[in-house]
């Protein structure tokens, strides 16, 4: 029995991928900026205060 010919065909092994894929010149994706230590404690400090406020209206 020919066991090669058994089983799932095997795919093309040098196929091109297309034109999109790669290609040069294309713009570079851009991370956007990071925030700062003092940033991030200034929103962490205002959403707190406002999630306090936000509590003690709701018990008057």
């Amino acid at each position: 029995m020919d066991y090669s010919k058994s089983g799932n065909p095997k795919g093309a092994r040098s196929t091109l991928r297309g034109p999109d894929h790669a290609q040069k010149g294309a713009p570079k994706s851009v991370k956007p900026p990071r925030e700062t230590q003092e940033e991030l404690l200034a929103r962490m400090k205002a959403a707190a205060a406002e999630k306090k406020a936000a509590k003690k209206d709701d018990k008057a």
